[in-house]
């Protein structure tokens, strides 16, 4: 592995300094590292070490398979009772421009222009809405299960959940087990941003903590519900920041085992009240997501959001701890298009999404929500003239 060949390199060249050295020795020998130990790392290691820590961990979990699923957005508004001051998505309640706020009846129709498609998931989430209690959703995810039995409804951040169950004056285990037992099977998970309390009163004050957003989660898998966890970086935040996130995620994870994947969420400053902050680089994103890799020892699967960082990084990462790009998005998701995202209308077919991942040499692999897989695309040729994957629709066409 090329990757062991470039450290035992350093080793035996004498370059590395001598903290390095003994952290990379731990985590070459699958040792935990410490929070202080993943900040010397951070601080000191080049990009090429990072790259070859994380992708020798990558290959250990999941060899060269990069997952993909098939999926859809529903995204009931963007009107919001919060005002984070990194958003470009939402709108106050009271504004009209560039708003939304979907039926019931339209997003059931949806569901219904997936009929005969094979998707496996469909992800909800919004703006957090006054009007849109948990019994408003409660009855969408029933009527979507009895439209499609088969699919895993991904739903609702915990900063929405939050919001719902303080309204409903209910606790987080009777919030959990009402959408649960409607047909909500997984949370997304979005609202995580940044937990240090100091930062996080600086960008998001007035929504979920970061304690309330862990308790929620925590709750959730204690009802059997699996989850994913998010981390917002490149703002205000620093790498001490980012190790105590990851940190804190990481002791849940010990106790619950309840987390699917992680996913780094890059900020992007288009149409928002930090636009003044510059976006940080690709280097930079390279070096979050390796650290994540290195860090983060107990979740098996890390995430890169392709309409988020963008088809071209996203190939980059593969080879920097990244096993899992998400899924065969239609564009119907307008989070990050709206906060200046490269994919402004971000839509692949299964075919693109294979050709993507073989691009670097990696194996595609269709899974479901919870990681089983669909289907080996590793060997699979597509026939242009009859082609065996499904392009799904645009919606608005």
């Amino acid at each position: 592995m090329k990757e062991s060949i470039l450290i035992q390199e350093l080793f035996s060249s004498g370059k590395l300094q001598d903290d390095l050295t003994e952290i990379v020795n731990k985590i070459t020998h699958t040792v935990r590292i410490t929070p202080d130990e993943a900040l010397i790392l951070y601080e000191k290691a080049d990009l090429g070490l990072l790259g070859a820590l994380a992708n020798q961990i990558r290959e250990a979990k999941n060899g060269h398979f990069t997952y993909f699923n098939r999926n859809f957005h529903i995204e009931p508004t963007n009107k919001c009772v919060f005002t984070c001051k990194f958003c470009s998505y939402s709108r106050l309640i009271q504004q009209s421009k560039d708003a939304w706020e979907l039926s019931e009846k339209e997003m059931l129709d949806i569901v219904r222009k997936y009929d005969g498609i094979p998707v496996t998931e469909v992800h909800i989430v919004g703006g957090v809405h006054p009007k849109m209690s948990i019994h408003f959703f409660a009855n969408l995810i029933r009527q979507i299960k009895e439209l499609r039995p088969e699919i895993h409804i991904k739903a609702f951040t915990a900063v929405e959940l939050e919001y719902m169950f303080r309204k409903a004056k209910l606790s987080y285990e009777d919030g959990l087990k009402l959408l649960k037992d409607h047909g909500m099977d997984s949370l997304p998970g979005g609202g995580a941003e940044i937990f240090d309390e100091e930062v996080r009163n600086l960008i998001c004050k007035d929504k979920a903590t970061a304690k309330e957003w862990l308790d929620i989660h925590e709750t959730a898998h204690g009802l059997g519900m699996h989850s994913n966890a998010t981390m917002l970086y490149g703002h205000i935040e620093s790498y001490a920041h980012r190790i105590d996130h990851m940190n804190r995620l990481r002791e849940l994870q010990d106790r619950t085992h309840g987390f699917n994947t992680f996913i780094p969420l890059k900020f992007r400053n288009a149409g928002n009240e930090m636009s003044h902050i510059r976006e940080v680089s690709v280097t930079e994103d390279l070096r979050c997501y390796a650290m994540s890799r290195i860090f983060l020892d107990n979740f098996t699967h890390l995430k890169a959001y392709w309409p988020m960082i963008g088809k071209s990084t996203t190939q980059l990462l593969l080879n920097f701890g990244v096993d899992d790009i998400d899924g065969t998005i239609d564009d119907s998701t307008k989070i990050y298009a709206m906060a200046g995202a490269e994919d402004q209308h971000p839509a692949m077919t299964t075919k693109d999404l294979v050709e993507l991942i073989k691009g670097v040499g990696r194996l595609p692999v269709e899974r479901d929500t919870l990681y089983n897989i669909v289907r080996d695309y590793s060997q699979v040729e597509f026939d242009e003239k009859k082609s065996d994957f499904h392009a799904l629709p645009i919606l608005g066409q």
